[in-house]
């Protein structure tokens, strides 16, 4: 957990690095930023199903010797190339990079054991929000105070050492009692991606809608207040209580289904653009949706391993990631399109009702493709 804790860490500073870096030294706009973004999110969420099902066929180690490679290569070579050289790179570069998410959950999926996986998956998610408070703060330090050729080379060096460290530990991605069941021939997708797993797809995806949108919120309405200074204070608000939600969740010996926290993330969000100022009180109407953010991404997780074969694990959570990174992807132009047009109040608004909206789209498709009951014959 620790080694995929510093795997994370370049992956959550590489965006905002990336953005100083075109703004600052290329000189272009945050809109060639945001492209160079957009395609490395789209490259990953494409690359996720496919690096998890080579990861199924030929196991850890040849799929995160390419990956580190390409990874370390694209931020070393980065800071060398033209603009226009960079935007082409990024969707292959995204494609490639090292899945350092779902490898966490195919390997804590193998090594603990199933009535102990609820907490396992929780310390897993509350040491990604860990990463998020550490990492994009390091970027910032490391492209505003050092020469953007040493930020980006930075980024790459630290891809090849967890590469290198993850190659040289190959900690099981299948536990021991799954080796006969893999050395079958593969199912086919039709036969195992049911609907219930592209309901958790999908309810991953409306979860981090609702994330980005609401931090997307609230920092314009921080900004629209005159309290952009209390920003970064306030983010790491809401990652404390996301931990506090996942030790409880991680603790608790039984939990609320994904769908249920999903909808109750949402729930509490919606009125949160009731409140403008000041930030503290922002803040404090904030926890409440927070705390439920580490148990519905933890829950997503559990949802998957249980339901997916053990032969095609990889694949199903390299789609949860997939799920989760377009949530992100669409939530943030979607959410600053509704706030642009019209408050940053009706931003969190837009976060809960996009996420039920998208939800409801796997409900929907879930009773679609379950057959109807047949009745009982009764004797006359």
């Amino acid at each position: 957990m620790l080694l995929m804790f510093l795997a994370r860490l370049p992956m959550t500073a590489m965006g905002v690095t990336m953005t100083l870096y075109v703004v600052n030294d290329l000189g272009r706009g945050y809109g060639a930023a945001g492209l160079i973004g957009a395609a490395t999110t789209l490259g990953s969420a494409f690359g996720a199903p496919l690096v998890g099902r080579y990861v199924d066929r030929y196991g850890l180690r040849p799929v995160v010797a390419i990956c580190g490679l390409a990874s370390s290569a694209f931020w070393i070579s980065a800071p060398h190339l033209p603009y226009q050289v960079l935007l082409a790179v990024a969707l292959p570069a995204g494609v490639l990079s090292v899945p350092a998410g779902t490898l966490a959950r195919l390997v804590l999926t193998a090594l603990v054991p199933l009535e102990q996986r609820r907490a396992a998956y929780s310390l897993d998610t509350i040491l990604v929000e860990a990463s998020f408070m550490i990492g994009p703060s390091a970027g910032i330090m490391a492209i505003t105070q050092l020469p953007a050729v040493y930020a980006l080379t930075g980024i790459g060096v630290c891809f090849a050492i967890s590469a290198t460290l993850i190659y040289r530990m190959n900690p099981p991605i299948r536990a021991e009692a799954d080796a006969e069941v893999v050395t079958g021939e593969r199912p086919s997708v039709r036969s195992w991606l049911t609907g219930r797993l592209v309901m958790a797809m999908f309810i991953s995806a409306g979860a981090l809608f609702c994330l980005v949108g609401m931090e997307l919120a609230a920092l314009a309405t921080l900004r629209a207040s005159g309290d952009i200074a209390w920003s970064g204070l306030l983010i790491t608000f809401m990652c404390v209580a996301s931990v506090l939600g996942g030790a409880i969740h991680g603790a608790v010996r039984r939990s609320l289904s994904q769908g249920t926290l999903m909808v109750l993330l949402a729930v509490l969000t919606l009125p949160v653009g009731l409140i403008d100022h000041p930030w503290w009180l922002l803040a404090i109407v904030l926890f409440p949706s927070n705390v439920l953010c580490a148990p519905t991404l933890a829950a997503s997780t559990e949802t998957v391993s249980a339901a997916a074969p053990a032969r095609v694990r990889g694949e199903a959570m390299g789609l949860l990631d997939a799920a989760s990174r377009i949530g992100l992807a669409v939530g943030s132009p979607i959410i600053g399109f509704v706030i642009d047009h019209s408050s940053p109040g009706w931003g969190f608004a837009a976060s809960a009702l996009g996420a039920l909206a998208i939800a409801s789209v796997g409900l929907f498709w879930r009773r679609s493709r379950t057959p109807a009951p047949v009745p009982a014959l009764t004797s006359s």
